[in-house]
């Protein structure tokens, strides 16, 4: 019983500690609470933009495909320091465990896992008098007139 005396002790003083600095910072603390420190974003910032639209999964498919890579890095390590002892059927697991990593790694590349920028779309181009135009895109969609709200249209005459 004496040898665990130290682990013991050790777990005494940790939560000691612990409750200490909790207790600590409840009382030496500055209490001047605002409005901006009581918002839901960190350091007292007010939030002046709308929350962020949800993350995209691709970041996650990314992040478990590296784990994939260090998995497989894992078990390949050991393979090639004892491929001597572990003779043809460790061979033969190791392969096995390649294929069915690589047939993940190529459904995850073939559904754009890595496929960072924006979507591509084709748009139906039209030829009118020698230039080639986007059959969507008109002088309404494209030129913005800025500093004719309010004003009245001019009359053309002819």
């Amino acid at each position: 019983m004496g040898q665990y005396f130290p682990i013991v002790v050790l777990t005494v003083l940790a939560i000691i500690f612990g409750v200490g600095s909790l207790v600590a910072s409840k009382l030496l603390a500055p209490r001047r609470p605002n409005t901006a420190k009581q918002a839901p974003y960190e350091c007292g910032i007010v939030p002046s933009l709308e929350a962020p639209e949800r993350f995209p999964v691709s970041f996650y498919v990314v992040a478990m495909l590296f784990i994939m890579f260090d998995i497989e890095i894992i078990f390949a390590y050991p393979y090639a320091v004892a491929s001597e002892s572990l003779g043809t059927y460790g061979f033969y697991e190791f392969v096995a465990f390649s294929a069915v990593f690589f047939v993940a790694f190529v459904y995850v590349i073939a559904r754009g896992a890595l496929d960072w920028g924006p979507t591509k779309k084709a748009r139906k181009l039209v030829e009118i008098d020698g230039d080639i135009l986007s059959a969507s895109r008109s002088t309404t969609t494209t030129i913005r007139r800025v500093g004719l709200e309010g004003r009245e249209q001019e009359k053309v005459s002819v």
